[in-house]
Formats: C-alpha cells, structure tokens, sequence
C-alpha cells in the first residue's frame, strides 16, 4: 500500500519510513524545508511541504495516499507553555488540514502519533492504562488530547479509520541533543564532550522525574503492525517500566564508561511527576511488546553516535 508520513525526515518518522519500506510498501514523505532531508530513505518520495499550508492539497492530488501516518509536530512541552498559540496551530490546525485532505482524498485510515507521557503523566494509576482521564499540564498535553478527539469525530462523520498511538519516551539513531529532545542524547553528546549535565527535579524527588523509555525500532515495529491492526483505538506504547532519570544516567555512563558527576537544579514548568505506561492492550490488539531493553538499546545508540557526529 501507499504511505504518506509526515515528519518523516524527523528521528522517530524516518526510522518508521525505514520500517515501512523494508515491509514492502510505498512511502511518500511531507517534511517542512530545513528538515534532515538525509534522513529520509532513498525509496521514499519527499515533498518539502508544512502540514499547515494549501499546497499539502497538491501532494494528496498527486500521492492520493492509502494510509496517512501522522509524525509531524511541535513536540516541546516548554515550548508549548511559552507559545500555546504555536503548539495549536501546528499540533491541532496541522492535523485539520491533514484529515480534510483526507476526506477528500479516500485515505483509508490514519495512524496519529499522540503522547503517553504527556496524557498519563502523574495520573493516579501507575502503570497507566489508555482509559485513564488525562492530568494535562502543558498545552502540548492538550493538543495532542484534543487531537483525539477529532479523529473520532473524522471516523464517525467520514468514516476514516484511526489508530492513536501514545508513546511513551522514545530514544536511539538520528534522535540530536537539540532544544528541548529527549535527555537521552542530551546527556550522551555531554558525557562524549566531557561536559556537566544538569538534573531537574522536584524537591521531594531528589533524582528527579521517572519515565517510560522505549526504543525506536520497537516504535517503528507498532507503527508497521497500525497498518492492519487496533483500528480506531488508543494505544499505548512504552516499555512498562518507570525509571528516574538520574539511574538512566548513569546507566549510560556505563555505557560510554565516562563518569561526570550531575549537576541538579530545580523543575521546570510543565514537568511530569512520574510517567510510566501500562502497554498490555497494544500486546491484545497488535500483538506488540518492545524488544529492546534499555541497556541494550543505549549501546546501540552509542555506537551510532560514534559513526555519526552530533
């Protein structure tokens, strides 16, 4: 089948159009201009488009995709609380624009990257279940609920099927220590640089919030199976297992076999207490379980980054 990917030059977006490709199928990519075209594998087609803009009509026309797979995002939580109206127009006018375009391109189904962490964070239930009410504290956390919410309203008006797949902390290849991206390559380019990392916590929680880390080629692994499973479902996708981000450091201390003590500084607006998934309907619906444990997916990331420079 064919496959539009927004996002697909992106860390998590290209590593799920390698997985579609080597399952046999077509992919078009829609990036926004400045993104990490090498990225994007050599079979896929890549349309240098913003999800927002008029032209992403032309795409459809031309493409007419089966299957939408929807990575494209702003996906800084802080970020989200500096610029609410930002995170809106890209997170939730972005996806309009895409289900629109759907409709009037017969798209089968759409596949819709949304944020376990972010919609199960320090939720009363840990490990957190799909069916737990949202504890929303970012606008990020909003959009992506909200978004949701109108990809059940495009099923039922339009009849467009869709799989909401919650991710947790997702880490490994291309993913850069840049912004606001996940701690994960933040504190392996400051270890590989012999540079301090800073740790942010709450008062009462001194090695600082837990989460849920997931490897990307698991990740890409569900997005595969999304293609003929969980249809109009939320799924969450994580390892299960909560870990603080202080033992995740120095986990990859051991890794590198670099040790900088952490420096520790207070929490940042937007935080999540604690985040860990509860993945057991994803292994029901999709026959999915991550594959990858933490140790082994961090020496794996390692070795990338010894080839690939930051």
């Amino acid at each position: 089948m064919k496959i539009l990917v927004t996002g697909g030059a992106g860390f998590i977006g290209s590593n799920v159009v390698d997985a579609y490709i080597a399952a046999g199928h077509e992919v078009v990519v829609v990036d926004h201009a400045g993104c990490k075209t090498e990225n994007v594998h050599p079979k896929a087609k890549l349309y240098l488009v913003d999800i927002r803009s008029a032209e992403l009509e032309h795409v459809f026309a031309i493409e007419r995709p089966d299957i939408v797979n929807h990575h494209a995002a702003q996906k800084s939580v802080p970020r989200s609380v500096e610029d609410p109206k930002l995170d809106a127009d890209i997170n939730i006018l972005g996806l309009l624009n895409l289900l629109e375009n759907s409709v009037r391109h017969d798209v089968q189904k759409v596949i819709f990257v949304s944020s376990g962490g972010a919609l199960a964070g320090d939720a009363a239930v840990i490990p957190t279940p799909e069916n737990i009410e949202p504890v929303m504290i970012s606008p990020y956390a909003i959009s992506k609920y909200v978004s949701e919410k109108y990809l059940y309203f495009y099923f039922v008006t339009h009849g467009i099927r869709y799989t909401s797949l919650r991710y947790a902390n997702v880490y490994g290849p291309r993913q850069v220590p840049e912004g606001e991206s996940g701690v994960i390559p933040i504190f392996m380019n400051n270890l590989l640089q012999r540079r301090e990392s800073t740790l942010f916590a709450y008062p009462d929680m001194p090695k600082g919030t837990t989460r849920d880390y997931v490897y990307v080629e698991d990740v890409a692994h569900a997005n595969v199976l999304a293609l003929t499973g969980g249809d109009n479902q939320i799924l969450n996708i994580g390892s299960g297992i909560e870990l603080y981000i202080e033992d995740i450091y120095h986990q990859m201390e051991d890794v590198v076999d670099i040790h900088i003590p952490l420096k520790h500084a207070s929490e940042r607006v937007g935080d999540v207490r604690r985040s860990v998934l509860d993945c057991r309907l994803a292994r029901e619906v999709l026959g999915w379980e991550p594959r990858v444990d933490l140790k082994e997916g961090l020496r794996r990331t390692y070795e990338y980054y010894q080839v690939h420079a930051f």
